[in-house]
């Protein structure tokens, strides 16, 4: 049985930075070369990044990418590495727009991917299932392809697929199976959620099957705004059996040799159709109405001239692991791929802005990070102190700025009081990180946690301000439960915990007027959140929420909260997505809008 030594190159990619991209696609091209790779793929869309939304309209972006695609190839052969195939992600395009008046249905642009070899574009294909669902937007942008491009490379037909095409049956991978083919590859830009990865594999297992060949799975890694890609590349075999798979959050090549059904010689009948039962397990099955496009490269495969290479199985990470390394993934990249040189935040003590701090010092370094103190009359002790402690045990850079001068001076020249005082407390604290961040050039985090941002619990251009929010998809059970993880985990690896004590144990207050706490105005969290979780994430209404057990007064209450606060949520910064439903891309729903549940 014929065998070919697979990369899979599991890397970072910026939106936009086209040239930056095709220099990365060399580089690692190089270590697959060097690892023995006869086929290294990259992710979907490598060339732009993703994703690019509304610059696919722009004729000059994807004019930029096609040519960059086909200097690429001249590049690589230029380097030495002419005879790697190379499977990359790039923007298509056989016709204009769809917002263009001459827009046509069945052309347009394209979420493609190229086979390169010898200097040259040897193969293309478009992707066929195109998401529309959840952060996707894709028929908005791209004309699905209708044919399965199919390549045969040293007597292997190797099919290449994108993305969504490995999330629903039917359409490449059922034409695929058709065509007889030996190896799919299946090229990502597939954004993290928890527990995803629980969910990718035995849906590629499922493919697997169903095209009845090995699937070489690659994802992208990296943050996007607030989306982030944690990698999970896999190699399944047509049986289903895992025999590589890469590890999360983390650029890697993943280098396997996999042997594969050698092509059908010319005039061989297909393979019978896959049954339900034996290809997909209980799913639907889909359309199998693809047409197939066939190309037979000319140029063998380099020569194999070591042992086998064996990819290995990375071990998986607990969810508090996971979601760390998401949230400081998500919160490095934004800040370097925007070009700013560090962050500052409000340092209050409390629980949410320790956490915060903590995931900004693992991801840039405490000296990239600014903490800044700003107590008020109403300020405890134990929270300055647990601040000052938390500086001394990142080694962040602390400062100190009072408030209480500064909100003196408003109320001197204005009649304020109750809620009023208490936001303009907020609102001072505001202005002080955005004067350092004008002065010094830090990106301002802001700290509030999804529980928050889903009632409206924060001062509208007070502690909501900042640029990007760590904890926007973070709920407030979530955050002590990621505080106590990362203070273990720093105690299992023979460091300091980073967190005080005192911040994760005491009740959370705002502290803008005597004695407050959380309590005083929201549910018990534990209750909060599992009311939260029903209404936002699963969309379950009034009646849904009561019958799984809720007090119903309380439901009333916390979903008048979450509906009242859109406009609140609309002005907010961006943030890491972890969750099935985020607030922002994911969740869309009208400011001005009368409806209530049981109303």
């Amino acid at each position: 049985m014929p065998s070919l030594r697979l990369a899979l190159a599991q890397v970072n990619s910026t939106v936009g930075d086209i040239a930056g991209n095709a220099a990365s696609v060399r580089r690692w091209t190089r270590r697959a070369a060097d690892s023995g790779a006869q086929l290294v793929a990259f992710p979907e869309m490598m060339l732009t990044g993703y994703p690019i939304e509304d610059l696919v309209f722009r004729d000059s972006f994807v004019a930029a990418s096609q040519d960059a695609l086909r200097q690429l190839a001249t590049d690589l052969a230029a380097d030495g590495l002419g005879d790697v195939a190379v499977v990359v992600g790039y923007v298509d395009a056989d016709g204009p727009a769809p917002t263009s008046s001459d827009a046509v249905r069945g052309r347009g642009r394209r979420d493609a991917s190229a086979l390169l070899l010898g200097g040259k574009v040897k193969a293309t294909y478009f992707k066929h299932h195109l998401p529309n669902y959840g952060v996707f937007d894709e028929d908005r942008y791209f004309e699905p392809g209708d044919s399965l491009t199919v390549v045969r490379f040293g007597g292997i037909d190797v099919a290449l697929t994108v993305c969504e095409d490995v999330w629903q049956a039917g359409g490449p991978f059922a034409a695929a199976r058709r065509a007889g083919v030996g190896l799919v590859v299946n090229i990502n830009a597939s954004p993290y959620e928890l527990n995803k990865d629980e969910v990718r594999l035995p849906l590629i297992q499922r493919r697997a099957a169903e095209a009845g060949a090995t699937v070489a799975y690659v994802n992208m890694v990296g943050g996007q705004d607030e989306l982030v890609f944690d990698g999970d590349s896999v190699i399944v075999n047509a049986r289903g059996e895992l025999l590589a798979r890469a590890g999360q959050f983390a650029e890697e090549l993943l280098v396997h040799d996999v042997e594969i059904e050698p092509a059908p010689a010319t005039g061989t009948p297909p393979p019978a159709p896959a049954t339900s039962a034996e290809s997909l397990r209980g799913e639907d099955s889909g359309a199998d109405d693809m047409g197939i496009e066939r190309v037979e490269l000319d140029q063998q495969p380099r020569p194999v001239t070591d042992g086998p290479a064996v990819g290995g199985i990375a071990e998986r990470i607990t969810d508090e692991a996971e979601i760390w390394s998401a949230l400081t993934l998500g919160l490095r990249d934004y800040v370097d791929k925007n070009g700013f040189r560090s962050v500052t935040f409000g340092l209050s003590g409390g629980i949410d802005s320790a956490v915060v701090a903590a995931i900004a010092v693992d991801a840039l370094g405490p000296e990239r990070v600014v903490g800044v103190s700003m107590p008020s009359g109403y300020s405890s002790a134990h929270s300055k102190d647990d601040a000052a402690d938390l500086a001394k045990r990142t080694g962040l850079d602390y400062r100190t700025e009072p408030i209480q001068p500064m909100v003196d001076a408003f109320l001197a020249n204005m009649s304020l009081s109750g809620l009023a005082v208490e936001n303009l407390q907020a609102r001072v604290r505001g202005v002080i990180l955005m004067a350092l961040s004008n002065q010094e050039g830090h990106l301002v985090l802001t700290t509030g946690n999804k529980s928050e941002l889903a009632v409206g619990y924060s001062t509208l251009y007070g502690d909501s301000v900042g640029g990007f929010n760590p904890l926007k998809d973070v709920p407030k059970t979530l955050v002590w439960k990621l505080a106590r993880w990362r203070n273990a985990d720093a105690a299992r690896r023979g460091g300091e915990p980073p967190i005080p004590e005192s911040s994760i144990t005491k009740p959370p207050s705002a502290e803008l007027r005597p004695g407050q706490v959380d309590s005083d105005s929201l549910p018990d969290y534990e209750v909060l959140d599992a009311i939260l979780t029903g209404y936002i994430d699963r969309d379950e209404g009034r009646a849904e929420l009561i019958a799984a057990g809720h007090d119903a007064a309380l439901v009333d209450r916390t979903l008048r909260m979450v509906d009242i606060a859109e406009y609140k949520r609309r002005q907010s910064a961006p943030g890491t997505k972890i969750s099935i439903k985020a607030f922002g891309r994911d969740r869309r729903l009208p400011i001005t809008n009368r409806f209530r549940e049981g109303v």
